[in-house]
């Protein structure tokens, strides 16, 4: 391709708007071009490189049986209804109506719309398991877009669904699908990790993330330092044995905290370690007040809360709320003398305080020397807290350390989520309707992008991959007016396509050095140059990752090509 015929619209400066360095490398480089917020094109060399990320996920996708197809993605809301989504997914959800009147869903995912074809066209366990996944764009009202294509209101995803008759053959497709994921993700050349995660919105029981390390990662990585175990922060189990202390209970003296309400002023005011201060949270979970406590060190974790208290939604309750309740406001909060019918959870940290220090349940007034059991009882102790770097890793191997993640890729055994709602069902050996078991596989294709951008570049651009370079090879002539240079220029141009290589043949008008900032903004693997020594059949060749440079002559340029691509 002639790069005076093709569309790559470099820019010198750093977009104010941008952020992060993938967004303005990408920005930048001439791969993408906003058009609102979340919503962007990607241009020829993006485009090249979607397509080579799309055909590796393809190839794995089929070592593994699953087929591709395509749904549509103007959903009808009729289906969301039905599993109960058009109310609990949320503001995220694009809901639109046609010319009748007729509600319908871009859709962010596919889980209905896959879950109603299989239903109404796959009647007999004789037909499963079966796995079918495809490509295609993604819509999501993000209330905040942001980072470039690793936040977006609009974005390439592959998403993957299996249907089973038994918990065991959906266990054996989960892990031929992890198998296969981190096959996809090594095979892009991503330093990444596989984390146990939260299904969130998606739901189902037990699922993994796929995500690549980066300092600009918005989930926070959990790992030990002596294992494999890896988890997201909002999953990672704590498995802490608390020493608790031998000191002599004391009596509960009521103290004075003029202004005092968060952890660390009291325990400031008071000379004490926030870890013998007593954190009481009030939450509504389905519109039941409930009350949390947890070490005043520790941070509640409200998707633990959630999947402890078995409940669809949970908020803070309001200071009205709390006011109405225990009349004063909730900095003073405290687990003595709650109402009978407030139930109480507890952090297991809670169970090694003695002496320690809480809410008066009065406003700017605070009790010393209180002590769980003795003073206030406990419904309930559960893990509830977020794991902190330095405890042991949960599998009892190593300590616990912190790393930041984009999130590629997510897993999820999602069991009768979705069938049994639907009623989506097959008929077993016996002639017995069943609900399919489901599994739900996606991948961000377009975040891949990003996360190769922001793991493979420098000062000057990018330095892509070999397998994802939009281009094998940047052919750059320094002036296309010397009749040496072009004649050597067209001459390594047919040579090279004819081994096959996809070649960017820089034919511009334009001085050298801007030549040489594009090819590096740009990021292809080996730039060859023809320069002055044309006339001896001397290439200048430089290679992307290492910067360093070498000269070749003509006629050993195709042998050591072949050894540099392999």
């Amino acid at each position: 391709m002639k790069q005076s015929r093709t569309f790559i619209p470099t820019m010198r400066e750093i977009p104010t708007d941008a952020d992060i360095l993938s967004h303005q490398l990408l920005l930048r480089a001439g791969y993408i071009r906003q058009h609102m917020s979340g919503v962007y094109s990607f241009l020829p060399l993006a485009k090249k490189v979607i397509r080579k990320i799309e055909n590796i996920i393809r190839e794995e996708m089929d070592a593994i049986e699953a087929v591709e197809m395509f749904m549509p993605t103007l959903q009808p809301s009729s289906l969301w209804k039905e599993t109960g989504r058009w109310d609990s997914y949320g503001a995220e959800l694009f809901r639109l109506k046609d010319r009748h009147e007729r509600q319908m869903v871009l859709g962010p995912t596919h889980e209905e719309v896959v879950t109603s074809l299989i239903r109404d066209e796959v009647k007999s366990y004789k037909k499963l398991p079966l796995t079918v996944y495809q490509i295609q764009t993604k819509f999501r009202d993000e209330k905040r877009p942001r980072f470039g294509l690793l936040r977006g209101r609009e974005f390439i995803m592959k998403d993957a669904y299996s249907f089973h008759s038994t918990v065991e053959s959906l266990e054996d497709k989960y892990n031929e699908m992890m198998q296969a994921y981190s096959n996809i993700f090594s095979r892009l050349g991503l330093d990444f990790r596989a984390v146990i995660a939260d299904g969130g919105t998606i739901g189902g029981e037990g699922s993994h993330e796929f995500m690549a390390l980066s300092d600009i990662g918005e989930d926070t990585i959990a790992y030990s330092d002596a294992s494999s175990f890896a988890a997201n922060i909002e999953m990672a189990e704590v498995k802490v044995e608390y020493a608790k202390s031998k000191e002599t209970l004391k009596e509960i003296v009521k103290v004075d905290t003029p202004g005092k309400r968060t952890i660390a002023e009291v325990a400031d005011f008071l000379n004490v370690d926030p870890s013998k201060v007593i954190k009481t949270l009030i939450f509504k979970a389905d519109e039941k007040l409930v009350v949390v406590l947890a070490r005043g060190d520790h941070d509640i974790n409200e998707i633990k809360l959630k999947k402890a208290l078995q409940a669809d939604e949970i908020n803070l309750a309001t200071e009205d709320e709390i006011k109405e309740m225990l009349s004063c406001k909730a900095g003073s909060i405290g687990p003595v003398k709650l109402p009978l019918d407030l139930k109480v959870y507890a952090d297991h940290g809670v169970e090694s305080i003695v002496n320690g220090v809480c809410g008066a349940n009065e406003d700017d007034c605070h009790l010393v020397n209180v002590n769980p059991e003795r003073d206030f009882a406990i419904d309930q102790y559960v893990d509830l807290r977020f794991i902190n770097e330095g405890d042991p890793s949960p599998d009892g191997n190593g300590t616990i350390r912190f790393a930041k993640g984009i999130e590629l890729g997510h897993v999820f055994k999602l069991g009768t989520t979705y069938s049994g709602p639907m009623k989506a069902t097959y008929l077993d050996e016996y002639g017995k309707a069943q609900p399919y078991i489901m599994g739900c596989y996606g991948i961000g294709v377009s975040r891949i992008l990003a996360a190769v951008a922001e793991q493979h570049n420098d000062a000057n651009g990018l330095r892509l991959p070999k397998q994802l370079s939009p281009y094998d090879i940047h052919l750059v002539t320094i002036n296309m007016k010397d009749e040496a240079q072009t004649k050597l220029s067209e001459e390594l141009y047919h040579l090279l396509k004819s081994y096959r290589y996809d070649i960017l043949h820089d034919d511009r008008d334009e001085r050298p050095g801007v030549k040489f900032t594009d090819a590096d903004l740009i990021g292809l693997p080996i730039r060859l140059t023809i320069g002055k020594r044309a006339s001896e059949g001397i290439v200048e060749v430089r290679f992307r990752a290492t910067g360093e440079t070498v000269e070749w002559q003509k006629e050993e340029v195709t042998e050591k090509l072949q050894a540099f691509f392999g």
